[in-house]
């Protein structure tokens, strides 16, 4: 204990790893995946509806918004790798100018 009577806190050793990005790259490989089967999916539903029906307009409109997260994937990779360099850097010159 220190004299002001807090518990004195234990110093931690980050370490980071290449291996812990597997699971962001998988999860970003199976979404790129489930979404372009998706739309395709949508794109075969929305040939076989009557044109000009409520059916048809919703099927169209459900695709169009889909489509808008796959454009998004590139921003969306750049923030997280943005991120974990900013986290590594972060980590490395805290350890650095910290002791």
């Amino acid at each position: 204990m220190h004299c002001s009577g807090e518990p004195k806190m234990k110093k931690t050793v980050s370490k980071f790893q290449v291996q812990d990005l597997l699971p962001i790259g998988m999860t970003l490989v199976v979404l790129g995946i489930a979404l372009a089967y998706g739309l395709q999916v949508m794109g075969d539903v929305k040939s076989d509806m009557t044109a000009d029906t409520a059916e048809y307009n919703a099927t169209g409109d459900a695709i169009t918004g889909v489509a808008k997260l796959p454009a998004k994937l590139p921003t969306i990779v750049t923030v997280i790798v943005a991120a974990v360099i900013i986290g590594i850097l972060v980590t490395y010159l805290a350890g650095r100018f910290m002791r």
